[in-house]
């Protein structure tokens, strides 16, 4: 359903069962009821976690080549029903909404290697982690340098993380001294498969990070139309090009969420189920918080009443008040209104310092706390994730032999997967020939992938039939 682009249970409405179901080797698809009780008992055993923990084993012992740089990043899914849950910025919309956060976990080429629900919307901080120690345990004891944003900047997590062994890629957070332009030299390479060039500043600083002591980074920084990006990291090994390009390929995994936000509607809700939430977890003060905003509006009335006195003092005239007492009696009013501000915010401040910055999330809200039923969405986002990677294997099968495989392979790659075809069996082979495409170039490209899965050899899952492919009308 997902590699033809049935983002929902309900689409299979649209589809005819008897075709569908050859596909899987059913009689007919099943409706969406029965697929919906599928999930529910699948859900029911608690399991989804480590179904994506075993697919992605299996994904480190096929492409272990690509896991030397591993790309984390944050995806928040909006909420817009009833529940009460925790707000997420949405950095696509610039506003914090109710929201469910998703940290995934991709190789260097863009492909997910597996994903966790994080409690709350926690930070990066707070999750990685707990997210690094499920890698480890995947990846064993070779290296890995994790490539992260700025949300990701603690001295804290860095001391861990070079504990635990890992290398960092980040960009450096906060207000950095500008490097002379002189100081930047080109730097040109090829790497992956394309020519690069950047004007790069390489050089080592000491970082002082509180308790954690001092620490050495390296920070290799790109001069780009008179902006400077700078980039961290505790890879001293690699060339500054080769650092700049690994951090600067991020955007492979934005747009690994973009794509599956359109293609694969990856925040589309699989159930409307909540399940209890912890009454206990501590969460910022929502009266402390509202009481700041009140303390903010005093104080601009402060500040314009202050300079509002400040320009009556400039404009008074002496020869007509010539005494401090003659100012204050003509500007009583304005007087007693500064007067009065600063008794409230006195007194707000002194209230604020009577609260606690954060309690339990159950004294914050009356409303039963909850979250969104995480099994469900797990397992599709698991099969989803699948759906792309194969996605992904076809596309390096066809790049060779199609031109404009970086901007319309996908989409070449998904007209082939929803092509027709018709089934022919034999005592020995299930002949799949699939019609030709809208172009000869096009179709010459499915006759190349066509010979190369023919070369894999595949069974159809169920029975000893070998997989055979062609394109109709041709000789092979």
């Amino acid at each position: 359903m997902a590699l033809l682009r049935i983002q929902r249970p309900e689409g299979l409405k649209e589809q005819v069962p008897a075709e569908l179901g050859m596909l899987v080797g059913l009689d007919r698809s099943p409706e969406v009821k029965t697929l919906r009780h599928k999930l529910e008992r699948l859900a029911s055993l608690r399991r989804a976690e480590q179904f994506g923990q075993e697919l992605a084993r299996l994904r480190v012992e096929t492409r272990g080549e690509t896991l030397g740089f591993l790309y984390v990043d944050g995806h928040v899914r909006v909420y817009h029903g009833k529940h009460h849950l925790p707000k997420a910025h949405v950095t696509r919309m610039r506003i914090s909404l109710p929201a469910t956060s998703d940290y995934w976990i991709n190789d260097q080429v863009g492909d997910p290697l597996f994903m966790v629900t994080a409690k709350a919307n926690a930070g990066l901080v707070q999750v990685l982690p707990d997210l690094l120690a499920q890698t480890r345990k995947l990846m064993g004891d070779r290296p890995i340098t994790i490539v992260f944003d700025r949300g990701g900047w603690s001295p804290a997590l860095f001391s861990k993380l070079e504990s635990d062994g890992f290398h960092i890629l980040t960009y450096r957070k906060g207000e950095a001294e500008p490097i002379a332009e002189w100081k930047f030299t080109l730097h040109q390479a090829r790497l992956d498969g394309r020519e690069v060039e950047y004007w790069l500043n390489d050089q080592v600083l000491g970082f002082q990070f509180g308790k954690e002591g001092r620490m050495s980074l390296r920070q290799v920084t790109r001069l780009q139309d008179g902006h400077q990006t700078q980039v961290i990291t505790t890879r001293f090994d690699l060339p500054a090009i080769e650092v700049a390009h690994r951090m600067f390929q991020r955007w492979r995994q934005e747009n690994f969420f973009k794509y599956m936000r359109q293609e694969y509607m990856l925040d589309a809700l699989v159930d409307y189920g909540v399940e209890p939430d912890d009454p206990a977890r501590i969460v910022p003060n929502p009266e402390r918080r509202r009481l700041d905003k009140e303390i903010g509006a005093v104080r601009q009335e402060l500040a314009k009443l202050q300079r509002d006195y400040g320009a009556a003092a400039m404009e008074h005239q002496e020869n007509k008040r010539p005494t401090l007492r003659g100012f204050k009696v003509a500007n009583d009013l304005l007087g007693q209104n500064i007067r009065a501000a600063r008794i409230r915010l006195d007194a707000l401040m002194a209230r604020k310092a009577t609260m606690a910055a954060r309690i339990a999330v159950g004294e914050a809200v009356k409303e039963p706390i909850v979250k969104l039923a995480t099994e469900r969405k797990h397992l599709t986002d698991m099969v989803k994730m699948v759906a792309y990677q194969i996605e992904s294997d076809l596309l390096s099968m066809i790049s060779p032999h199609f031109a404009r495989s970086d901007d319309e392979g996908r989409t070449l790659v998904q007209n082939l997967l929803a092509s027709a075809a018709d089934l022919e069996v034999t005592p020995q082979e299930l002949r799949v020939k699939v019609s030709p495409l809208s172009s000869p170039h096009r179709t010459r490209v499915l006759a190349v992938l066509c010979e190369k899965l023919n070369l894999a050899g595949t069974t159809f899952p169920g029975s000893r039939l070998q997989l055979r492919f062609s394109v109709s009308g041709s000789t092979h």
